[in-house]
């Protein structure tokens, strides 16, 4: 749900997108994709990951809500390729490996 979140805030502040063209893209995505809610778990655990790693909170919530459902793998070019979070969540830039 957190990713959906930012991608929204992005697309309409910083790709100047409509809202009716954000919510067709994420009508698409969400079609495709496992959606898992934000709960008081997934918000006191990414307290505790932002405590623990020195993340921002909101790096810290998207990690939480991977580790809650179950994800191995976190695709992000904001983190540190290869940091494993937890000893079971491994931050993979997509762009690492192109030359």
């Amino acid at each position: 749900m957190q990713v959906l979140n930012e991608f929204a805030a992005v697309a309409s502040r910083k790709l100047k997108l409509t809202y009716p063209d954000i919510r067709d893209f994420l009508t698409t995505i969400r079609a495709i994709i496992l959606v898992e809610p934000l709960s008081l778990a997934t918000h006191d655990s990414a307290l505790a990951l932002a405590e623990r790693y020195g993340f921002s909170f909101y790096d810290a919530l998207i990690m939480s809500s991977a580790l809650q459902a179950g994800c191995d793998r976190l695709y992000t070019e904001d983190l540190q390729h290869g940091q494993v979070i937890e000893q079971r969540l491994i931050v993979q830039n997509p762009f690492a490996d192109i030359s």
